[in-house]
């Protein structure tokens, strides 16, 4: 397909006036189906001769007949026109009702989203959602997601972010791996980075809140572990010091399976909805309401 030139290319008022006079066999019919006044299409069909430089129409009496030049350009828009509205169709349909594709950490969705999901569809049960698990950080665009939840600092080259929620971090530890000087205490960065860690892997947050309270997670001796339930158990175990959502260990905090060695809340740190700039459907409009109204 040839490159338009845009500057060649006379005004759409211009075309769209000529093209429903040329349709309409007249001024007056095109002006209805417009919704402008006669004289209006008329101005824009003179105007459109003018900048050609050729005559399109012939008037006759109160109707009109094209000129050969103005049959092979009404042809022609008539076509182009009826590619335009095809395409303009094909958009709204598209925006029509698809399912709302989420990416999420997993941890976020199994831990604060997945209980609260029900409450959701029981207020808009006309959305269907797609949620996309995964801890990395994927490009909305290009991966054509239209929603995001990310934990971090809300600062993200090309999304908007907003604030969703708090992420309450705490270090917990079986109590039999505490001894001596660090039982019963809470633990400096210093006396946490002496001991052993586990953890699942490719966990983002862990790694971002272990940098905040003053660590370096390439010092420390972490075993890995495919899941964070395996991580959890080897927590337990005694195995390590392990990074968890407060939310998630309830019961372990409350029976003294595990015990907190330390505490830190960030301002800053948090969950976040991201998504593309520009307009967002209604569908996600929705979700991110009903989102900001969970927290």
């Amino acid at each position: 397909m040839a490159e338009i030139d845009w500057r060649q290319m006379p005004a759409l008022a211009a075309l769209r006036a000529f093209a429903a006079a040329a349709a309409q066999g007249g001024f007056s019919a095109a002006a209805r189906q417009l919704n402008v006044t006669p004289a209006a299409v008329a101005q824009q069909v003179r105007a459109l001769e003018a900048e050609l430089g050729v005559a399109l129409v012939w008037r006759d009496g109160r109707g009109l007949r094209l000129t050969p030049e103005g049959e092979k350009l009404a042809a022609s828009l008539s076509e182009g026109f009826a590619t335009i509205q095809s395409g303009l169709a094909a958009a709204r349909q598209g925006a029509g009702p698809r399912p709302l594709s989420v990416t999420l950490p997993p941890a976020f969705a199994t831990q604060w989203l997945m209980p609260r999901l029900g409450r959701f569809w029981k207020a808009h049960p006309d959305v269907a959602l797609s949620l996309l698990p995964d801890h990395r950080v994927l490009d909305l665009r290009a991966e054509g997601v239209e929603l995001g939840i990310r934990y971090g600092d809300g600062h993200w080259p090309g999304v908007s972010a907003e604030f969703l929620t708090p992420a309450h971090y705490i270090v917990v530890a079986a109590p039999d791996l505490l001894t001596g000087t660090l039982a019963g205490r809470q633990l400096s960065p210093a006396d946490m980075a002496a001991l052993p860690w586990v953890r699942e892997r490719d966990w983002p947050e862990q790694t971002q809140w272990l940098e905040a309270i003053g660590l370096d997670p390439k010092q420390l001796r972490f075993t890995e572990f495919p899941t964070e339930e395996l991580a959890l158990e080897a927590a337990r175990q005694g195995f390590g010091l392990h990074v968890e959502s407060a939310t998630l260990i309830e019961a372990d905090l409350n029976d003294g399976t595990l015990i907190k060695v330390h505490d830190f809340k960030s301002d800053a740190l948090g969950y976040y909805i991201v998504s593309p700039t520009g307009l967002r459907r209604p569908a996600a409009q929705a979700f991110v309401q009903w989102l900001k109204a969970e927290v």
